[in-house]
């Protein structure tokens, strides 16, 4: 916190998204021995969050600075319109001076509207706030070339730029164990920050003035820069937001025009489609490979794009009686991954 007063001082905005709602929420009630029923833990997160907002308060009041509580769920982030509610609010509050202190609303969020982890919602709410950083604080100094607990010839990674499955298999999980998330977590938090042209650092907590040391660019733990051409906002929410409800196999002509060309996704190049989605839902685009080419908002549901594959665009009409334009999925509505 008082690393953060400082960086408000020097002008800087300051986003927080802190976590640990049932950790004191239990630890506030004295620990009982409760069932680990999803009422309790909703329970134990409203008693909670009243205590965290309530230390954030009081420590940032010693610098006289005001804070602003926002609870989010994934619901709030897949829905276009609750995202640009958010993003306003959250911007809102930035311009007046005021730091967002955010949280996943874990007193009402269930299985299937959470975000699940505070990594992934940092990365949003990074997002959300056109962040030029985002710092992911942890116990672990950054990412190594091995687990540094158990191999004494790890070697610290200072710079990522490429996320590949060799990279993922290095994460490991938290020391700690009162937190959901990991070195995975804050992984996959990275990759969607810097697509979305955020630097990103994953670094120790205990390292002395680790936060303004990091904003004024000090090489300290793991860096992975943002990509050369940050997305725009549209593009921000469908990898951000909505979780892919189905699946789009294309041919290698496919991939050539989508990836070399720029072009959008046209039903001739559709090969299989799996899942249960509706139009507007967002869905993943696979190579013959399998490996996953890109996200987009498809203009089909699941029904008619499956009658669709392989079929030229100019006779959708004569095979569905009706038609919503010649593309699956237009490039202005897909993420290249």
């Amino acid at each position: 916190m008082r690393q953060c007063a400082a960086l408000h001082r020097d002008g800087h905005q300051v986003v927080v998204v802190t976590s640990g709602a049932i950790a004191a929420g239990r630890e506030h009630l004295g620990h009982p021995s409760i069932a680990p029923t999803l009422a309790n833990k909703q329970m134990l997160a409203a008693v909670g969050q009243t205590q965290i907002i309530q230390v954030w308060q009081d420590l940032f009041n010693l610098y006289g600075l005001h804070i602003g509580q926002m609870l989010l769920t994934r619901a709030d982030l897949e829905d276009r319109e609750r995202y640009l509610n958010a993003r306003d609010t959250l911007r809102a509050l930035l311009d007046h001076r005021i730091i967002p202190v955010i949280n996943e609303n874990d007193a009402v969020a269930t299985a299937e509207i959470k975000v699940g982890d505070n990594d992934n919602l940092s990365a949003r709410a990074a997002i959300l706030a056109d962040a030029d950083l985002l710092i992911l604080l942890t116990d672990q100094k950054g990412l190594f070339t091995a687990d540094p607990r158990t191999n004494p010839d790890a070697q610290l990674i200072e710079e990522v730029r490429t996320i590949d499955d060799t990279l993922r298999k290095l994460a490991g999980g938290s020391v700690s164990g009162l937190g959901t998330g990991g070195m995975a977590t804050k992984l996959q938090a990275a990759d969607v920050a810097r697509r979305a042209g955020i630097d990103v650092v994953i670094a120790t907590g205990q390292v002395p003035e680790v936060v303004g040391r990091l904003a004024k660019g000090e090489r300290i733990g793991t860096r992975f820069p943002a990509l050369a051409t940050p997305l725009e906002g549209r593009k921000s929410w469908i990898l951000a937001g909505p979780p892919p409800h189905g699946e789009v196999h294309v041919d290698a002509g496919a991939v050539l025009a989508v990836r070399e060309k720029g072009s959008s996704l046209l039903p001739k190049g559709i090969v299989r489609v799996l899942g249960d989605f509706v139009r507007g839902d967002v869905v993943r685009i696979l190579s013959p490979q399998g490996d996953e080419l890109a996200r987009g908002i498809c203009r089909y549901d699941h029904e008619e794009l499956g009658r669709l594959c392989g079929i030229h665009s100019d006779q959708i009409e004569a095979v569905l009686g009706y038609g919503y334009g010649a593309v699956a999925i237009h490039r202005d509505d897909m993420v290249l991954l």
